[in-house]
């Protein structure tokens, strides 16, 4: 393998680690290996520090097709909670509101994501990596700050009901969209369009464009791959 000229690298993020620090950790294993102060590194399309899943990871001169690779569509499973939300529509903020749930069946679950299937609007959370006047809009949210975000255009290309428990009022959905797509904005809108409320408890990236969670290494495998690997020189 040669990660100067470029490679394309597939990870599972684990749970509370952020992109970047996928990116970070692969980045030092590798000036290690190679013997080098500096290396591009840069992933693919970030993924929550609460979500676990594909994150792809270009090094080298591949590290200029992640513009390219940023287009392909994403592949999620997602567990909401209905009845509750949270600030940030998952679990990094407490409940905050509490919804009733007693008229959400099968029967208004099946009706109603159809209708959130194909091309729209979709508005982030607040709790998101979205620009607001040069700033991040989590940044400003945690410091207490309103935030207005607008609107982005998204593609749903799918929703399949894995699973719906009315006693605990949880839901799991298999999702296909398109980039830029917030899946914790989608729970959000899907507890609205119930009449209720909603937030993640647990989401999973299981592909991105042809990659799916079967290619991937962990953290520790790619560190093994490396010491088993002969130093390369740099170029």
């Amino acid at each position: 393998m040669d990660f100067i000229e470029g490679e394309i690298l597939a990870f599972d993020k684990p749970y509370r680690w952020t992109s970047f620090d996928v990116v970070g950790k692969v980045r030092w294993f590798l000036c290690h290996h190679l013997g080098v102060k500096k290396l591009k590194v840069g992933h693919t399309g970030t993924l929550d520090p609460l979500a676990t899943g594909v994150v792809v990871v270009c090094t080298g001169k591949k590290t200029k097709l992640i513009d390219q690779l940023q287009q392909h569509d994403k592949e999620y499973v997602a567990t909401l909670q209905l009845g509750a939300t949270t600030p940030s529509f998952d679990l990094e903020k407490t409940i905050d509101n509490t919804y009733p749930t007693a008229h959400i069946n099968r029967e208004l679950i099946d009706k109603v994501i159809p209708t959130f299937i194909g091309e729209q609007w979709q508005v982030p959370p607040v709790f998101s990596a979205v620009k607001v006047d040069g700033k991040r809009a989590y940044d400003l949210a945690r410091k207490g700050k309103e935030v207005e975000i607008q609107p982005k255009k998204i593609v749903i290309t799918s929703i399949d009901i894995c699973g719906f428990d009315p006693v605990t009022m949880q839901l799991t959905l298999r999702i296909v969209c398109s980039k830029g797509t917030y899946i914790r904005a989608l729970a959000r809108d899907l507890g609205q369009a119930f009449n209720s409320g909603a937030h993640l408890i647990a989401l999973r990236r299981t592909r991105v464009g042809e990659i799916t969670e079967k290619d991937c290494l962990s953290i520790e495998q790619f560190e093994s791959m490396l010491n088993a690997l002969p130093k390369q020189e740099n170029k």
